[in-house]
């Protein structure tokens, strides 16, 4: 067993356009001061890193990562979800997920995804240079408008989604493969990878490649109604990451899992500030720790109800009291008595 690494904050969901949060270094300074230890990037926002830069100079990535050692934290991860959301988007979101794009690629679907390729093999080679060893992204989606099939989907078309889906991700895990980092998959809904079976069958698409991890968020979990705990019992293998995510789910004679067309406010099921939802932290932190999941607890706020600065402060908390030093000896040891196997074989009644 392994005592797991935090607490850590994701900061996308804090930066902004005032003071503290619109500076690397003051929202640094103010994430430590809250008592966190470790920060997630994410990679598309310029006033965190250049990733480019990251990936080409080890001088820059070495200053990136001393400034942040200096104010007292750590860097957890490279997050990458938007660029790897745009390594697969089907055309009807063209649109929408342009806004993840850089002018220069928007309206041109072909030219996105190459520039998207290309950012996560800037990811991999940032994260070597930053002696970090996951990063976390997303699948992207090619068959996420057929998830509720009407009509009817033709045969063989899942089949067909997902070999598509491997072929474009095979060249990014070689190339994270190269440089020794794992890639963390955030299950999540409207990603083709959402829940156990639909990673399996990537899993699967891809030869079992040993880059394809996770990164476990129960939030989702909680909203698709799926045992987050059985969860970290079949998949805590290729766990990689986690996001310290709350998140509850109250039915109603009105509506269930297919809520969506509410505002976060008023759907069945929405995310909350830790320790302010449904999810039973308390198993998870054990079972993750039970597996020897040695990596961050990072906390990722979403929340309809509560201030995120308020969150933020309470976070670090929160996380803390759930991370378990891990036991070096036996509670037990205290009533041993030594034994060879001439006194087991007596004990047993053998001789």
């Amino acid at each position: 067993m392994k005592t797991i690494k935090g607490p850590g904050i994701f900061l996308a969901q804090f930066l902004g356009d005032k003071p503290p949060f619109n500076d690397m270094k003051s929202i640094c300074r103010w994430a430590a001061d809250l008592g966190y230890t470790g920060v997630q990037i994410p990679t598309w926002d310029a006033r965190c890193i250049d990733l480019q830069k990251a990936a080409e100079s080890k001088t820059y990535a070495d200053e990136l990562k001393g400034t942040i050692n200096e104010i007292g934290l750590e860097i957890t991860e490279l997050a990458t979800h938007l660029t790897g959301q745009l390594v697969a988007v089907h055309p009807a979101y063209d649109n929408l997920f342009d806004a993840f794009a850089p002018d220069v690629v928007k309206n041109n679907p072909k030219a996105r995804q190459e520039w998207a390729v290309q950012q996560m093999l800037y990811a991999a080679k940032a994260s070597q240079n930053l002696g970090l060893t996951a990063c976390p992204t997303f699948s992207g989606s090619l068959l996420w408008h057929t998830f509720h099939p009407w009509p009817q989907r033709p045969a063989g078309l899942v089949e067909e989604g997902f070999k598509e889906l491997a072929k474009r991700w095979l060249p990014i895990l070689n190339a994270f493969d190269e440089v020794g980092v794992d890639v963390a998959y955030e299950i999540h809904p409207g990603e083709d990878l959402f829940d156990g079976v639909t990673y399996e069958m990537f899993l699967e698409n891809v030869n079992n490649h040993p880059r394809a991890c996770l990164l476990y968020d129960p939030s989702h979990f909680v909203l698709q109604q799926l045992d987050y705990i059985a969860y970290i019992d079949i998949f805590h293998d290729r766990i990689k990451a986690f996001h310290v995510k709350d998140a509850e789910f109250n039915k109603t004679g009105r509506q269930g899992t297919f809520g969506g067309y509410q505002s976060w406010l008023n759907r069945a099921g929405r995310y909350r500030s830790p320790g302010d939802g449904q999810v039973d932290f308390k198993t998870i932190f054990s079972k993750l720790t039970q597996y020897g999941y040695d990596g961050w607890a990072v906390m990722e706020w979403e929340c309809c109800i509560k201030h995120p600065e308020d969150g933020a402060k309470e976070g670090a908390p929160f996380i803390q009291s759930h991370i378990i030093r891990v036991t070096d000896k036996a509670f037990d040891d205290f009533a041993g008595a030594a034994a060879d196997e001439e006194s087991n074989k007596r004990i047993l009644g053998i001789i």
